[in-house]
């Protein structure tokens, strides 16, 4: 009886943790580049190469990001669709604060 209970446990808990690591729901590229772009975003503000209005335009982009990559998850599985989906919002902006930093328009 306890043998039956303990393996009965054990097999119960390998499928607990098994779902887990399957269900990819972790985004550290996305995460990473987040990070990136708001030091980037950051920089311009100090250096003056943002105007105000650039970056309220910059730091939605990144809120919509940040709002996607939440949405992804929240069914416990980030399939490849979404994943590219976020990579391609990031490309976006990524190229969007290069060219605002580098306009003819400063603070």
């Amino acid at each position: 009886m306890k043998t039956k209970l303990f393996t009965g446990a054990i097999i119960f808990a390998c499928m607990f943790l098994s779902t887990g690591l399957f269900a990819q729901t972790h985004t550290p590229n996305v995460t990473k580049r987040q990070e990136n772009q708001q030091a980037r975003i950051a920089q311009g503000v100090k250096s003056g190469s943002l105007t105000p209005r650039e970056t309220e335009h910059l730091e939605a982009r990144e809120a919509k990001i940040q709002h996607d990559k939440r949405m992804a998850k929240s069914d416990g599985k980030v399939t490849h669709a979404e994943r590219e989906k976020l990579h391609r919002e990031e490309n976006r902006t990524s190229r969007a604060i290069y060219r605002q930093k580098h306009d003819a328009q400063h603070r």
